[in-house]
Formats: structure tokens, C-alpha cells, sequence
């Protein structure tokens, strides 16, 4: 998505992707500040379900700097907002063995800011290797295209 305020590019790397959601996110105004001037991380960022609230934990929002006294933790859990049915997709998949949940990424939507989750299995290395290996014969089939 062209519009991310943050992404988590290592996410595609190392987990193989299931399904996407979008949630919103509840925030202070410093972080919504702070996120439109692309100052986050979603670097070790995870999800967890807790009963019916589903949590971001983990995600680095810096704090902003005319915010003064009323700023923001930069690591606090900030809470998703779902549809009851989303949510109950989401326990199920992450009962699942080999299953978690993690954020993409941060954008904007409608003056929205939304998180981009998805259910998704660890990769092995050999995965990570294969799918390096086609890259590289993707760009090298484009390469030979485009010199033809």
C-alpha cells in the first residue's frame, strides 16, 4: 500500500501470510500526530487476544515532540477495534499450532488511522531460501524481456 504511515516490510520475510484484517486503533492525539509524520515501528510488534479485546503489544510509536506533558508511552498495548465475527476468526486461527497473529501495517483511511493484521505461520529457512531463489529468477526473466 502506497499510503502506510508504517510498515512491517520483515513481516513477508519471515511469516507466510493467511488472511488480512483491518482494524481500527484506538490512540492519544500525540500518537495520531506522530504517526502522520511517520514516526513508528512496527519492528517485534505482535497481537494477542485478551477474552474479547484483541491487543496490539509491542509497537513503537515515538513520542511527539510538541506534546509537552500531555504525550503518549511510546511502547504502551493499544487495543484493535474488530467485528465480533472478525474477532471470533481470529481465536480460532491463532488456536491453530503454528499460528499468530502480527500488524503489516499503519495507514490512513477515510482520516482513519488503520492496522493491517493478518494471521500467518513462521516460515523455515528453507521456505526463506526458496522464495529468495524465485525472486531472483523473476528479476532475471524481466531482465532477459526487457533486453529482448
Amino acid at each position: 500500500m502506497s499510503n502506510d504511515l508504517v510498515s512491517n516490510r520483515k513481516a513477508f520475510h519471515d511469516y507466510e501470510i493467511i488472511e488480512t484484517y483491518e482494524a481500527g486503533m484506538i490512540l492519544m492525539g500525540s500518537e495520531v500526530k506522530s504517526l502522520k509524520s511517520h514516526s513508528g515501528s512496527l519492528q517485534d510488534a505482535y497481537v494477542i487476544i485478551s477474552g474479547r479485546d484483541v491487543i496490539l503489544k509491542n509497537c513503537s510509536i515515538a513520542p511527539y515532540a510538541q506534546a509537552a506533558m500531555f504525550g503518549h508511552e511510546e511502547r504502551r498495548d493499544r487495543k484493535l477495534l474488530l467485528h465480533k465475527r472478525e474477532i471470533e476468526k481470529l481465536i480460532k486461527a491463532s488456536q491453530d499450532k503454528g499460528m499468530t497473529i502480527i500488524p503489516l501495517a499503519i495507514y490512513l483511511s477515510k482520516g482513519f488511522i488503520k492496522v493491517k493484521i493478518a494471521t500467518a505461520r513462521g516460515k523455515r529457512d528453507y521456505d526463506k531460501r526458496a522464495a529468495i531463489k524465485d525472486r531472483e529468477a523473476k528479476k532475471a526473466i524481466d531482465r532477459a524481456m526487457k533486453d529482448r
